[in-house]
């Protein structure tokens, strides 16, 4: 099993939830960590949404995630 590292923090679930996709759509795995819970009140934003790659994709990931900013 390969090493997993976090390439990214969040707070809002929306928002970690359209980066995972926006890795996948790239062609790299992408998981998310962190208690997500149905309930909306209880989401507080401390940025404890992780989004995790294969080490070997952290540079790839980086770079898609830094040009997704930059397009806003």
């Amino acid at each position: 099993m390969s090493e997993l590292k976090t390439v990214a923090k969040f707070a809002d679930p929306m928002l970690a939830s359209i980066s995972q996709g926006l890795l996948e759509s790239n062609g790299l795995r992408a998981e998310l960590f962190g208690a997500v819970s149905s309930y909306p009140s209880f989401n507080v934003a401390e940025q404890d949404i992780e989004l995790k790659v294969n080490a070997e994709d952290y540079d790839s990931a980086l770079s898609i995630l830094a040009a997704s900013d930059k397009a806003e």
